[in-house]
């Protein structure tokens, strides 16, 4: 056996153990609602059930209120051109359906039902995806071959109700389109004025060639081949879809028409655009050789012979690649939010139109982490997104939705700026508890100084805060290294301009900083030449002297090193008689709503006094997110059970509080366990003050806290915000090497916000 045939065995045998293991498939069906008592059963099973089935029967509308229909997609297909597989019917196209279904929960939240049916006939199939109409709430037509697609889908159109998607012909054609769009911008051509020639009408290629017709290009400037030649009106075996196109002399050649054309389009086979073809063709032309898995022609010969060739393949591993993910799960979405009843032009241009505009803004740090290694920066190489761009959602689905609307379509109308919000909340799951952060940073005019200004990450987030408030974030950091890396990111930051810069080794701000330094130190063993050293190498140092003498209203810094490092040079420079630290509350978003975490990193053994300035200031802090604190003191003893060191200091801690006379809720020591279940804690201890689900738990050290934290965010799946370092006046965060630049973003808007509500 060759080591290409022993590789491909084993590519081979990864996937077929990735489908039957640990479980037979990659999809399964969970109830939404409780099903743990009689009382459950009841309601969603006999009788309760009874009042949703008559209210359906008095108004057909409220499917949408009292089943899953508003979200749930049939992906159908009867396995007659199973990608590049052929006519393998439809019980061995079913893996790839159970894919589709995988990708609109993934990418849109959509739950999805894989259906395979055995008819070959499209008169016959489309009857039966009409009869399924009651069940869903959009129909998504998979690998059917042409012709027979085009009628099915014109059959189910005119008699459903709901939108119908042959996502081959139209998913494929959004996304191509999409791209030309951005290619003919960098070739400073407009639709109207370019000629194509096309390889391939079947059905994607003859949607792809309607929706650039619908961009602006003439009919008359396409030129279409198929495996029996140009397509001219004297041809009686194309359909009507097909006939659209057939324009050119009977006699026309593929290199006579590539002649000077502007762009090539290929859903053929492998190899068919010779190199020599393309070299006719005009300045700067488009290829778009879509054939998988071997395209028309590959890139390198394309551009050996135009090197000016804006080129798009199917393929991941080459630039470009056309791929409907970046459309079909956000189309259905925005869709079915606004209960379309189709999915027609307008809907689809506006599909367009957003993925464009979206691969011409800057790409998310998001994106670089999954692409690593990629140049994402608008241009030949990068015409359109990647599928991973958590930016395709909120994006399309919203411009999709509000085409419906505009369009007279949608049988639901909702709040754009309010669907928008949700919609950043499903890509980003902070986004909603963030929201009112947000709002008060840009109401403040705070200015923000990163002291590790070079990390990729930091830069990302800069770039994030300038799209979102006005205010320049400083960076520390050299200033060649921080132009180098923008530019390998793509982003459009501007030195000087957009972020200003703190050079450790040239600013002329030096003696200033050391000597501030130094005079804070002098009696703690820093001499003239280690403050010098210290005010050259440390940027945590840098930034927190800048926030000393003004230059900055807050800092933040550890995106490398050890938090409590860190912390030594934050308390050096801004701890003050009414400024110290009082714990770091880590925030983490659960799947059931936020939990709060303290001291995770501050107090690494608490005290009675320290604890109870923590359990203060995380209530502080709880309520700058607009939710009220229920915090338990958590140890392992439990009301009074165990006489443990954890136990006597939260017991300590309580009688501090009490005399405090706080104006939140707070009760201890008890388990985790028993804080997060209020049944529980009224049995153990009937009448305590503690009301429902705690939402701040507060430990006796770093370990315990931390080791909540961890569990939160890798067990529970939780996302952190934070830690926020409390007790600082708003005028320091220390974030974790983990940190994300979505995380950095958060902290940069609590930073940001008005110190006056903070503490």
């Amino acid at each position: 056996m060759s080591v290409d045939d022993a590789k491909r065995g084993a590519e081979r045998k990864a996937a077929l153990d990735y489908h039957e293991f640990p479980r037979a498939g990659k999809l399964e069906i969970r109830p939404t609602k409780p099903m743990a008592t009689n009382r459950d059963l009841a309601r969603a099973y006999s009788p309760g059930v009874a009042d949703a089935c008559m209210a359906i029967a008095e108004d057909a509308s409220a499917a949408t209120r009292f089943t899953a229909k508003r979200n749930l997609v049939a992906v159908i297909t009867n396995g007659t051109a199973v990608l590049g597989l052929g006519n393998i019917g439809a019980q061995a196209s079913k893996p790839v359906m159970e894919g589709k279904a995988v990708l609109f929960k993934k990418f849109a939240g959509i739950d999805c039902f894989d259906i395979e049916v055995d008819e070959a006939d499209p008169e016959r199939l489309a009857d039966l995806v009409c009869r399924l109409e009651p069940t869903f709430g959009a129909i998504n037509l998979e690998d059917i071959k042409a012709p027979e697609c085009f009628a099915v889908e014109r059959i189910c159109r005119s008699r459903m109700g709901i939108p119908v998607f042959h996502d081959d012909q139209h998913g494929t054609a959004i996304v191509v389109a999409a791209a030309a769009r951005n290619a003919l911008h960098l070739a400073g051509k407009r639709p109207e004025d370019i000629r194509i020639v096309a390889m391939g009408a079947g059905a994607a290629g003859v949607a792809c060639l309607t929706m650039l017709h619908k961009l602006g290009v003439p009919k008359e400037a396409i030129t279409v081949f198929d495996k029996d030649g140009v397509l001219h009106p004297g041809r009686t075996d194309l359909c009507p879809e097909q006939m659209a196109f057939a324009h050119a002399p009977k006699d026309t050649v593929l290199g006579d028409a590539l002649d000077g054309a502007d762009m090539f389009l290929g859903l053929s086979g492998p190899g068919l655009l010779p190199a020599a073809a393309v070299s006719r063709m005009a300045d700067k032309p488009i290829i778009f050789a879509l054939a998988n898995p071997v395209p028309e022609i590959m890139p390198e010969e394309a551009r050996a012979a135009s090197p000016g060739a804006m080129i798009a393949t199917g393929r991941s591993d080459f630039p470009n690649q056309v791929n409907n993910v970046l459309c079909f799960p956000f189309i259905f979405r925005g869709a079915l939010d606004v209960e379309a009843s189709q999915i027609n032009d307008e809907m689809k241009l506006a599909c367009v139109e957003a993925i464009a505009s979206l691969a011409r803004k800057t790409t998310t740090a998001e994106v670089g982490r999954a692409y690593e290694g990629e140049r994402l920066s608008f241009g030949p190489d990068y015409l359109i997104p990647k599928p991973f761009d958590p930016r395709l959602l909120p994006t399309i689905a919203l411009a999709v939705a509000k085409a419906a609307m505009d369009s007279g379509v949608a049988r639901r109308t909702i709040d754009l700026d309010d669907y928008r919000r949700k919609l950043e909340a499903q890509v980003f799951r902070s986004s909603m508890i963030m929201r009112g952060v947000f709002d008060a940073a840009r109401q403040s005019h705070r200015r923000i100084v990163f002291a590790e200004g070079e990390d990729v990450r930091v830069l990302h987030a800069a770039q994030a805060m300038l799209a979102d408030r006005s205010d320049k974030p400083v960076l520390v950091g050299r200033p060649d290294v921080i132009r180098a890396r923008i530019e390998r990111e793509g982003l459009t930051l501007v030195v000087d301009q957009d972020v200003d810069i703190v050079n450790p080794e040239n600013d002329e701000r030096y003696r200033d900083y050391w000597q501030t330094y130094h005079e804070a130190m002098k009696r703690r063993g820093v001499t003239p030449d280690l403050a010098k050293a210290v005010l050259r190498t440390n940027t945590t140092a840098i930034a927190a002297v800048m926030v000393r003498l003004g230059d900055a209203d807050s800092m933040i810094c550890g995106t490398f090193g050890q938090y409590l490092w860190h912390l030594n040079y934050v308390r050096q420079m801004l701890e003050t008689d009414d400024l110290s630290p009082a714990g770091a509350l880590s925030l983490v978003i659960l799947d059931d709503g936020p939990l709060f975490v303290a001291d995770t990193h501050v107090n690494i053994e608490q005290t009675e006094e320290t604890l109870a300035w923590t359990v203060i200031a995380a209530a502080r802090h709880v309520r700058r997110f607009g939710i009220d604190p229920k915090i338990a003191l958590c140890s392992g003893s439990q009301f009074g059970n165990l006489d443990s060191r954890t136990g006597r200091l939260m017991r300590g801690a309580l009688k501090t509080l009490d005399r405090t006379e706080c104006d939140f809720e707070y009760e201890g020591e008890m388990n985790t366990d028993v804080a997060l279940n209020p049944e529980l804690r009224e049995r153990l201890l009937p009448g305590n003050r503690l009301t429902g689900k705690a939402n701040v738990l507060i430990y006796g050290s770093t370990d315990a806290a931390g080791a909540a934290r961890n569990l939160l965010k890798t067990a529970a799946g939780g996302l952190e915000v934070g830690p926020i370092l409390m007790g600082m006046g708003n005028r320091a965060h220390i974030v974790t090497p983990e940190v994300t630049s979505r995380g950095l973003l958060n902290i940069a808007a609590l930073a940001g916000a008005d110190v006056s509500s903070y503490g």
